[in-house]
């Protein structure tokens, strides 16, 4: 790919262009959409978007154009919640859940994240980047090019390190952008099973400190529920994280009403993820402190759930709601983007433009990198996507369906269905 080019023809450029902040209310609704819309890419970073007629004059010689063929482009997805390490998958899992079992039950037999932690701990690094790698490109063919990746799947002090050194790696070898989030209270291993304090202990005095030390992480992340870390135990390793100056994030409410929601306010966490049983109460205490909720209708639809989070009130609420696929071997094993965009607007009742702008711009900021992706304006990172629709709605009409036919990350193709785009009938 030259240093400098033109992606002309676009039917739809959604640009997202608007106030520098986490969108709500309204303003979820406001892609910026530029009807035949042209880019200009000069090296990793956007010069200018804009119509076709506006962009024509700044073409230059050296330029190559790209021809959309009356496509859709916008941002690439920002997926502000996943679980790309492991090793080992959990489809025998996934029968079990077919024959009636739930994912507590499966748990309590040893199964869960405590089968993937088994796996993983006998993963070497290079097996889990090996894997990682397949699953970076399922996410560049889903439109994804910067993800969240938490650890967690080790669970002692270096298969937690083995983790996050695999995402550091992961991060330099593919095109997908990684955010590392450490995890390590993601569940209470079997060793320590009848000594939960020595496990919390061993998170904060230990895992924390060398994660810090080693720079691997950006968020400390807990999964505060019932039956996993209490509400007390996820205060005192988040309140340490803190001091390592690690943000913080929660997987709140997600199997009960568990107090989640309410701690990520009382710790002004950047997130609270899931918040599938957050009542009202909840609700208004993540809008008091400004908390972003990530809400991932993935899982709900992977574990057979009818449990979905109440998003309308929370958007009615003032909230910048956040969409992600929380892609994981077992609770919801998928990287698509679209799908989870399907869901939003079938089980959430988001509409696809506020669902777009969940999945872009506001997942970008709850990351921290709202000033560098997640819109197509000048200066930001050159990462979008060319879609095979004429209208942004049909990524959540048409589910199911692979709609990138071209995927750039920095400026440089990172994916490409056809070698040549012929232009839509």
């Amino acid at each position: 790919m030259p240093e400098s080019f033109a992606v002309v023809n676009c039917s739809q450029l959604l640009t997202l262009a608007g106030p520098r902040r986490p969108r709500a209310g309204v303003d979820l609704r406001q892609l910026s959409i530029i009807e035949d819309g042209a880019l200009l890419i000069r090296g990793d970073r956007i010069e200018a978007a804009g119509r076709r007629r506006e962009i024509d004059h700044l073409i230059q010689g050296d330029f190559e154009i790209i021809d959309a063929g009356r496509r859709v482009v916008l941002p690439g997805f920002v997926d502000a919640h996943t679980h790309p390490v492991f090793a080992g998958i959990r489809a025998n899992e996934f029968e079990q859940r077919a024959s009636g079992a739930t994912y507590r039950e499966i748990a309590a037999r040893g199964g869960g994240i405590r089968s993937t932690v088994r796996a993983t701990r006998i993963a070497s690094l290079s097996d889990l980047v090996k894997a990682g790698k397949r699953y970076a490109q399922w996410f560049l063919r889903c439109g994804t090019t910067t993800v969240e990746a938490k650890s967690g799947y080790g669970l002692t002090i270096e298969d937690e390190l083995k983790i996050l050194r695999a995402i550091k790696q992961l991060n330099h070898e593919t095109p997908l952008s990684y955010v590392p989030t450490f995890l390590g209270a993601h569940d209470i291993p079997d060793e320590y099973k009848s000594r939960r304090s020595t496990y919390v202990n061993l998170v904060i005095n230990e895992m924390l400190p060398r994660v810090a030390e080693e720079k691997l992480a950006e968020y400390c992340d807990v999964f505060c529920e019932e039956g996993l870390f209490t509400t007390e135990e996820s205060w005192q390793i988040l309140s340490a994280a803190r001091c390592h100056g690690l943000g913080l994030r929660v997987h709140a409410d997600q199997l009960s009403l568990s107090g989640g929601a309410k701690l990520a306010a009382e710790l002004n966490c950047v997130t609270a993820d899931h918040l599938e049983h957050t009542d009202a109460e909840g609700i208004q205490a993540l809008t008091n402190a400004k908390v972003q909720p990530v809400l991932l209708p993935g899982s709900v639809y992977a574990l057979g759930s009818k449990q979905y989070p109440a998003a309308r009130a929370m958007i009615e609420a003032g909230l910048a709601v956040v969409l992600a696929t929380d892609f994981n071997p077992g609770s919801s094993p998928t990287p698509s983007m679209p799908m989870v965009l399907s869901l939003a607007c079938t089980q959430m009742k988001m509409t696809p433009a506020e669902a777009v702008s969940a999945a872009t711009i506001n997942a970008a900021y709850s990351l921290g990198r709202g000033d560098e992706i997640g819109s197509l304006e000048k200066g930001k990172r050159a990462d979008f996507v060319i879609h095979d629709c004429e209208d942004y709605r049909e990524l959540a009409y048409f589910f199911g369906v692979e709609h990138p036919s071209q995927v750039y990350c920095g400026g440089r193709r990172a994916f490409s269905r056809n070698s040549v785009l012929e232009a839509r009938p």
